[in-house]
Order: C-alpha cells, then structure tokens, then sequence
C-alpha cells in the first residue's frame, strides 16, 4: 500500500513538470529510475548523502526531464566532495529551468575562475543574481566574487562596492594582500587589532584571530621574517587557534616553507577560497550543516593544499553524528603537524566516547598522547582537561605541574592552571591543597568570579568560613549576576547562615536558569522546607531523581529526605 502512495507521489511530481508528458510517465512508470529517484530524496532529506547520490547516479535519466533532480543531484556530488564532477553535470544537462538555483552559475563561475577565465566568470555570476531571491548570504557571495574579479582582472580594487561589515574588511585585506598593495601591513594590523609597540604585541580581537596566521604568512612571502617571528613570539598556545598554534609552531621549527605550500595571497584560487571557508564557517555557526559543508567542499576545491580547513568538516559531521566521514577526513592530519594530528587524536577519542564508553575513550586519548616527542603545553593541556573530565583527578594534577613548570609564576595563564589543579585537588578531597591553589589563583587574579565561586562554595559544602565565602560570593555575583552557578552559592550561603528569606530569592532564579541540574533543585527543596513549604520541596527533590545528572549518592540522600525530610530541622 505504501509502495503504490510513494509510486502516485512520484507522478505527481513528474506530472506537473512541462517537460514530461502524462503518457509518458504511465508508460515508463515501472522503470527502476523513478523509484531510485524517491530513495535519493529519502536519503537526502535524511542526511545520507553517500546513499543518496547512488540513488540519483541510478536515476540520472531524469536529469532533464524533472526541473528539482539536478539540483538534488549537484548538491549530492557537491557534499560527496565531487565539485569538479558536479559542474560538468551542469554543463552538460542544463536546459530549461533545472540549473535555476543559485549554487549552480555558483559553480560555474568559480569553474572559470579556477581556470582564469575571469571574462566567462563575469557572465556566469550576472546570471547569478536571478536566483538570489532574499537569501542575504547568497547575494554576500555574489557581491564579494564581483569584487574579486575586478581585482583579478583590473589589478586594482573596486571603489564602488556594497559594505558587508566584516565579511568587507576580511576581503579586502586579502584583494590588498594579492595586489601587493603598500597599505596590506595596516589592513591587517586592524583587522587582527595589534598593538603598534612590538614589545607589548597584542591581539585584542578574538573573533579575528585566525587572521594572524595569514599576516604571518604575508611576512614571510615578502622576506619579513624577524617581523613574523616576534608576532609568533607573543603568541600564547593556550590561547590561540588550531591554525594560528601551527604556524607558530612551525616558525619555531624553521618551517617557514610549510605557510607557502598550503596558501598565496598572490594565489586567486586561494584567497577566493579562504572566502569560501569563511561563508561555511557562518553557516556552521548558524548550524546549517549542510550550506556549511557545501561551501567547505567547494573551498577545498579552489585550494586542495589547505587541508587543515576540513577540520570544520569534520566538526560538523561530528554534529550529525556522521563518524565514518569524519574518521575519513581525519587521515589527513597526521604527526607532521602535532597540532592537527592531536586534533585527529581528539576527535577519535570522541568518536569512541559516543560509540564505546569513557573508559576506553580515555585510554585511547592517554596512550596516544604518551607517544607524542615533546609536546606543546596546549596539548598538555588538553590532556589534562580531559583527565579532569573524566574524574580522573591524580592523572590531571600531574599534567597541570608541568604546565606550571613551563610559564610564569605571575601571569593570569598560570593563574587559569593554578585554578584547574586546584579544582582537581578538592576532587579528591586534598582541601590544603586546594585552597593553598586556588588562594594563589586570586592572589594573580583577585577579581576572577570563577575561582570566587568554586573557593567559596567549597568552604560552604565543608561549613568553614562561611562568611567570608559569602564576602566572595558577593564580589563574584556583584560582576555576575545572571551566572546561575554563582546564584545558586550565595544562596546556598545564606542557608548556611539561616536567611532562609534570602536564600529562597537567590535559589528561584538559580532553578528559573537551571532548571535540569540537580544541585539547584536539591538546594531549593531543602530551602523551601525550611520555610515549611513542604508539599513543594518534595516537588523539587523527586524532581533530581528523573534528571540525568544526579548522582547515585545523591539520589539515595534525595529518597532519604522523602521519607523524613530534613533531619533537625
């Protein structure tokens, strides 16, 4: 019954297409391509995009006959990494209204870019613009590439041009980059917003800091090589990208050949294509998957040698769930470039977290990071977050004391290690060591609300000191004040000194913000028990038993209290 539905879906479809008549269909109807043609839109619409395009290639006799096949089709080959596969399809069969979509003259213009026909490019955009619709990006795209192609083929920048915020700065460093113009060092110095002292180097501006890696990477293409060493010198590993973390590691090494083997700015292809990963890199953010790894796939085909790129494909497959491609995309990152290869490690241990248990995740992560010669203190890092993560407290701390030996005593980066080991050690109950860090920690960094929180409310789970954790706790909400888990202590505080009035305001909004951690929910039952609102308190105490967070001792203390309520009270 099913089978016969789907099979009058299908003539209907192909009924209303102009260029198919209704005869024809009743005569072929049985053909295999039809029902090929709906398993790949099945498989499409379900993110199996490998099966789709088996589907589509099997029923390729449509791709003139029905106006949506093509574009199914090229999206498939497209998200399959096919690009050049897709655009000769296009070439081939477009007729009629099937290429009416805007990723197709898409294709071709960046076909003739590729091949440094900038004139077919030109009309291949124009046409461009008819199916552009509302989509905002799409016309981003137009718009950009026409700035582009005057550059290329007028070797100057167009001065009558459409102001898209970022996107426009972003792009016309890299047109001044490609024309060798005089003003390339000031674009980018704003771009990434650096400080003019080379002593004092700086980057201020966190959503820009990748483009540090292709300043460094102009530098050295011009043989300013001392100029890009002291940027890599001020460079902090911690808290620097993935990309931007290898190219300074690379200038430690001396690799500088490596920048100029994956990336010109003198390189059309390449810089359209950093272009491309920047529009995959929106829609990603907007968790549109599916644009995203679009445009990453056409990026990578303008510039194949760019291969750490693919790392946000990965990423997004992860999202998806779509572990046999990632783990595909992954060979590319190997032990030549610790960054990327710890990231391929990483990405794995994830991969084997969602698929197996933590446990051998864990031992996955440690036994591969045992085999790295020398690695970076970000890599160290990451291992001892997940360490930490994982609960197991004793390998984290041993990780943090080489971080410690590593940086100086007096920076806010050795305040930040100082808090995570001490966090560990009241894991583990070792409560002089813990304060004795953490005290250190706002000893570099007084004002730092997370180090307030977690003392302070470590001092309240042991009674000791309450009042001056609460004293802390103020000063972190005072700067805070929308910060659930610091709402939840100084509520938790005022318990502990009997304000129950106070207490219950703070630990509504707590359970108002969180409504699904069962400390919070934990914290307002007994709260509102004392305050003899105990119909309602043993609302929120069965309520920790159905969240997924709680754990097994604290569900056992939570079905204590629904028998006798709090004792002493």
């Amino acid at each position: 019954m099913l089978t016969k539905f789907l099979k009058y879906v299908l003539i209907l479809i192909l009924y209303q297409s102009p260029l198919y008549s209704k005869s024809k269909i009743l005569n072929e109807f049985n053909s295999p391509y039809l029902s090929n043609y709906f398993s790949g839109i099945v498989a499409y619409d379900n993110e199996d995009n490998s099966k789709a395009l088996r589907f589509f290639q099997s029923s390729k006799f449509l791709i003139k006959k029905h106006n949506s096949y093509l574009e199914k089709y090229v999206y498939s080959l497209v998200l399959e990494g096919k690009v050049q596969h897709a655009t000769t399809e296009i070439k081939q069969n477009s007729i009629g209204n099937n290429s009416n979509f805007f990723e197709a003259h898409l294709l071709l213009v960046l076909n003739s870019l590729k091949g440094k026909n900038y004139k077919k490019s030109k009309e291949h955009l124009k046409n461009s613009y008819k199916f552009i619709n509302n989509d905002k990006t799409a016309l981003i795209v137009a718009e950009t590439l026409k700035q582009y192609l005057y550059v290329f083929e007028e070797n100057k920048i167009l001065n009558t041009k459409k102001n898209f915020g970022d996107f426009s700065l972003i792009n016309e460093v890299f047109q001044r980059c490609y024309l060798d113009d005089k003003k390339t060092k000031t674009y980018f110095e704003k771009l990434i917003n650096i400080k003019d002292d080379p002593r004092e180097k700086s980057f201020n501006n966190s959503n820009h800091s990748r483009y540090i890696f292709f300043y460094i990477n102009h530098l050295i293409e011009n043989n300013k090589y001392q100029e890009a060493k002291e940027i890599s010198d001020n460079l902090d590993y911690l808290n620097s990208s993935l990309l931007v973390s290898q190219g300074k590691k690379w200038i430690e090494n001396k690799k500088l050949g490596k920048f100029q083997k994956i990336f010109s700015c003198r390189n059309s292809n390449d810089i359209v294509s950093e272009f491309l990963f920047l529009v995959a890199n929106l829609y990603s953010s907007q968790e549109d998957y599916e644009k995203s790894n679009l445009y990453l796939n056409i990026a990578h085909y303008l510039n194949p040698k760019f291969k750490f790129n693919l790392a946000l494909l990965a990423e997004n497959h992860f999202v998806n769930k779509n572990y046999a491609k990632i783990k595909k995309i992954l060979k590319n990152f190997n032990e030549k470039d610790e960054f990327y290869y710890w990231f391929k490690i990483k990405k794995e241990a994830q991969i084997i977290l969602e698929q197996q248990n933590e446990e051998v995740s864990m031992d996955f992560i440690n036994s591969n990071f045992k085999k790295i010669k020398d690695p970076s203190i970000k890599v160290i890092f990451d291992v001892a977050n997940f360490n930490k993560n994982a609960k197991k407290y004793d390998v984290a701390i041993k990780h943090y004391d080489q971080i410690l030996q590593k940086i100086n005593t007096n920076s806010e980066l050795y305040a930040k290690i100082l808090y995570r080991r001490g966090a560990s050690y009241e894991r583990l109950a070792s409560y002089k060591n813990s304060d004795r860090d953490l005290l250190k920690a706002l000893e570099i960094d007084p004002d730092n609300v997370y180090v307030l929180n977690y003392l302070a409310y470590s001092w309240l789970e042991r009674e000791y000191k309450i009042n001056t954790a609460l004293e802390m706790l103020e000063r972190a909400y005072a700067q805070r004040s929308n910060d659930a888990y610091i709402i939840d202590s100084i509520g938790w505080a005022y318990y502990l000194i009997k304000d129950y009035i106070k207490a219950e305001n703070f630990l509504k909004r707590a359970v108002e913000l969180m409504p699904e951690d069962p400390i919070v929910n934990d914290h307002y039952g007994d709260i509102l028990w004392k305050l003899n609102r105990k119909i309602q308190a043993r609302y929120f105490w069965k309520n920790v038993l159905n969240l997924e967070e709680a754990e097994a001792d604290m569900k056992k203390n939570i079905r204590n209290k629904l028998i006798d309520g709090l004792q002493n009270s």
